[in-house]
């Protein structure tokens, strides 16, 4: 989740002065990039809790790392201290909640979700193998320093054990007030904070027309992505009949702010037309004095127009306002100065690297995203939208016309590599195309099981029941 920082202090005046904000995103073709984002669970290694010397010694196995001691923050602050020209600390009420990059690092960020779950937001970059290293770099930076404090880290879409009540919380203002929020609007908002993690890409628009374009087709094939990247069949341990529970958790965390929104798929879609729904989608915080101020259920609208807001009477919104407000918005593909794809679990480091390799290809070049389109167009977005609440369960194997999502998702790839090798962005060091981060996606829609799948055969198999192992099997 983002760290707010408004900084523009223009008062809104209008619904079009926000929409031009959304627009300043267009970007010539040779200035869009690819910003991967990836979240993965901390914790504790079995070696680490023996004897008086471990440095997690009292620990319990495959534990969440705490805040503090000898958890997340002497992370944080190693990562600081091991690269002090790549990072500056990103601090809330005095605790290190993340790191800003800099330097060779600029662009990219660490930061924490509610439980810890470490994530890097990559730097906007010109080429899948860009990515590739971001991914190594960040990996070999992360392990030593975790493995001092006997820590591991396992990219999982669900935590696969824990309990809710077991999970820490992390020290940043913006989760206190969602932790008090959520319970109000849905059942399992909580779940999704504390033990879910997800991968993520951003990608550019040249136009507005262009985003709409691109924007209908990558929420309507949201699903299609959730059921590839299928990484979360366990809940505390045991199955619970779902491969994707994270995806199970979004549909019924808080459906006024996340979801497939009806006015994606509308004839007049814009950059007003989504201004006007996030506007009407709760408030969660504004910031005053570089302190965050609740006022979780207050509508911008209202605010905007000038009617009375609980705690919104001695100020006027602004730009930053909306900026920070944008990010408390979670559809399935959100839309700020860039579009975020975000319908899939963690995984792999091969998966990490197969999802911006699918939504690039398929995006990013003309004819790629006019097939697409093509694809997407046959059928009523109604459809889509039952899809996404079938494919949590079903996942590849859901009911699509007259086949399955299999097939679908095949279709989706054979575009997506064509999209690629248009792209035709070689490696200039091992001479490989863009389009073989695919490949672990084609080998599922040729019908090879996902990594969900993967974990249930191990589970009945050699792992005897217990879910447990699937820690340091996943480890990064």
């Amino acid at each position: 989740m983002s760290n707010p920082g408004a900084s523009d202090a223009t008062p809104v005046r209008s619904i079009s002065q926000l929409a031009e904000l959304l627009a300043q995103g267009c970007k010539p073709r040779d200035a869009w990039r690819i910003g991967t984002e990836h979240e993965k669970f901390g914790f504790v290694r079995p070696e680490a809790i023996v004897g008086e010397n471990a440095p997690q010694a009292g620990s319990t196995a495959y534990a969440t790392p705490p805040y503090t001691p000898q958890g997340i923050e002497s992370l944080l602050k190693g990562l600081h201290k091991s690269e002090p020209d790549d990072w500056t600390s990103v601090l809330d009420d005095g605790h290190i909640i993340g790191l800003k990059g800099q330097g060779e690092a600029a662009g990219a960020a660490i930061s924490l979700e509610p439980a810890g779950q470490f994530e890097l937001s990559g730097a906007p970059v010109r080429t899948l193998h860009d990515t590739a290293e971001e991914l190594s770099n960040h990996f070999d930076a992360v392990r030593p320093l975790a493995r001092k404090l006997g820590l591991g880290f396992a990219p999982l879409g669900f935590h696969p054990t824990a309990t809710r009540a077991s999970q820490p919380w992390m020290p940043k203002t913006r989760y206190g007030i969602m932790r008090e929020y959520m319970p109000k609007v849905g059942t399992m908002g909580l779940d999704m904070m504390q033990r879910t993690c997800t991968v993520q890409v951003n990608l550019d628009f040249g136009s507005e027309q262009d985003m709409v374009r691109k924007m209908q087709v990558s929420m309507a094939l949201q699903p299609v992505a959730t059921a590839l990247f299928a990484n979360s069949p366990f809940v505390e341990g045991k199955p619970n009949n779902f491969l994707s529970n994270r995806a199970r958790v979004w549909t019924d965390t808080d459906n006024a702010r996340s979801g497939m929104p009806a006015c994606v798929f509308e004839k007049d879609f814009g950059f007003e037309r989504y201004v006007e729904w996030a506007l009407d989608v709760p408030m969660y915080f504004i910031m005053r004095e570089g302190k965050m101020r609740n006022v979780a259920g207050r509508s911008f609208r209202a605010w905007m127009q000038g009617d009375r807001q609980d705690g919104l009477e001695d100020v006027t919104p602004t730009l930053g306002d909306f900026e920070d407000h944008l990010t408390t918005a979670f559809p399935d593909v959100r839309l700020k100065q860039f579009l975020e794809m975000r319908g899939a679990d963690a995984g792999s480091p091969e998966m990490m690297m197969a999802l911006p390799a699918l939504w690039t290809g398929l995006l990013y070049d003309d004819a790629a995203l006019e097939a697409a389109w093509e694809l997407v167009r046959t059928r009523p977005w109604e459809d889509y939208v039952k899809l996404r609440d079938l494919v949590p369960m079903m996942g590849l194997d859901t009911p699509w016309g007259e086949g399955t999502v299999r097939d679908l998702a095949a279709h989706m790839l054979s575009i997506s590599m064509d999209g690629l090798q248009n792209r035709d962005k070689v490696d200039e060091q091992s001479q490989t195309s863009e389009w073989v981060y695919l490949a672990p996606l084609t080998a599922l829609a040729a019908g090879a099981p996902t990594q969900a799948e993967h974990w249930l055969e191990r589970y009945y198999g050699p792992w005897m029941g217990d879910a447990s192992r699937i820690f340091l099997e996943s480890e990064i």
